[in-house]
């Protein structure tokens, strides 16, 4: 494939998901950072393109000027700035002929996801939002499996995506920005543990199933200290075909890291997978003794050649989330240079994910109605 090049928006000196972004592009050596506007302050904007070897000709004041600049220049521009800036810039850039690869929510409305979703169909352009999760191999194979009929009919789906993570803030004390802008309705939107984490979970139902969420009832709360968004979320969920779910989800589960577990119930089977324990996959027959299967083992490519694909290392090492980021990396640019079939998240994703978070607001608002994505 050809290599790219591609400018970052977002990702300075001390922020989290930007040097995610860059050291998955880099697993593969596919594209080559070129440009960026890392940060608004422009001693950490310049140290930042520094390190990661920029031209200073290259390095922005702002996201506007890097786009009117790189127009024609890149291959690819990756959004990693807080959630009130995405629709922004990713509209921008889809407008001036770049491919997008944008940071989870794709924006804070549906309407503004409907928009981008519209707009990269009109431009021919590619436009990717990394949901991590569904680039582990194992979470590939779970959805083979389901689209193989090995689970038969699905009748249930329990979706977990707990977090700890604000129990372990002291909100006594200033919080740190990575924290803070979560918790701001004007950086973040107006939801926080849905539109952060559990966009993720209602990407997993419908990736891993292949229905789609029709109905939900959603119960929000904010538990944190001086939190005025939702911080924890518990939603009844309706699947096309007449299959349910429910999915929790939340940043004050006491004690949880990154509690992801995926359950899928069917006629003649179930799966589980859990991100802790990622590299493997339960599946748990009506008949019959459960089943392991294994990262990378010699069957896997057989039952789905995208796991195999997806699988870096030799069994028995784990692969984990940088890897998974990495995988979708290599899908876009796999994308970009004209291949077919290319598996990862795109702009109905993206889309699919925040009329999930309007909905529940939606539905949280008048006391757990039901309400149509």
């Amino acid at each position: 494939m050809k290599r790219l090049k591609y400018a970052m928006v977002g990702g300075g000196k001390g922020s989290f998901i930007g040097p995610v972004h860059r050291a998955a592009i880099r697993m593969d050596d596919l594209a080559d950072i070129v440009a960026g506007c890392f940060t608004r302050d422009a001693e950490a904007n310049s140290a930042t393109a520094s390190e990661l070897g920029v031209a200073p000709d290259r390095v922005y004041a702002d996201w506007q000027s890097l786009i009117a600049a790189e127009k024609g220049r890149i291959d690819f521009i990756a959004v990693c700035t807080p959630n009130d800036s995405h629709y922004a810039i990713a509209k921008a850039a889809l407008e001036a002929g770049m491919n997008v690869m944008c940071e989870k929510p794709l924006s804070v409305t549906a309407a503004e996801a409907i928009d981008l979703e519209k707009l990269a169909r009109r431009k021919r352009r590619i436009l990717g939002v990394p949901f991590t999760y569904s680039g582990y191999p194992m979470v590939k194979l779970a959805r083979d499996l389901v689209k193989n009929g090995e689970l038969g009919r699905i009748c249930k789906v329990v979706m977990e995506y707990q977090q700890g993570s604000f129990r372990k803030i002291d909100f006594t004390k200033p919080l740190d920005k990575r924290n803070a802008w979560k918790m701001d309705p004007k950086r973040s939107g107006k939801s926080c543990v849905v539109a952060d984490i559990g966009v993720h979970g209602a990407h997993l139902i419908e990736y891993v199933t292949g229905l789609e969420i029709k109905r939900i009832a959603a119960d929000l709360s904010s538990f944190a200290p001086g939190n005025t968004l939702d911080d924890d979320a518990s939603i009844l969920i309706r699947l096309s075909k007449g299959a349910k779910a429910v999915m929790v989800t939340s940043k004050i589960a006491t004690g949880e890291e990154n509690g992801i577990r995926l359950r899928v119930y069917g006629e003649k089977a179930s799966l589980v997978w859990m991100v802790e324990e990622g590299n493997y996959l339960h599946v748990k027959p009506a008949f019959g003794p459960e089943r392991i299967y294994k990262r990378n083992a010699p069957y896997v490519e057989g039952i789905s050649p995208v796991a195999k694909r997806c699988s870096r290392i030799p069994a028995g090492h784990h692969e984990g989330f940088i890897e998974a980021f990495a995988n979708h990396y290599r899908e876009f640019c796999a994308a970009i240079n004209g291949v077919k079939g290319c598996d990862f998240p795109q702009a109905r994703e993206g889309r699919r994910t925040i009329q999930f978070v309007d909905a529940a607001l939606e539905s949280n608002r008048f006391n757990g109605k039901w309400v149509n994505l």
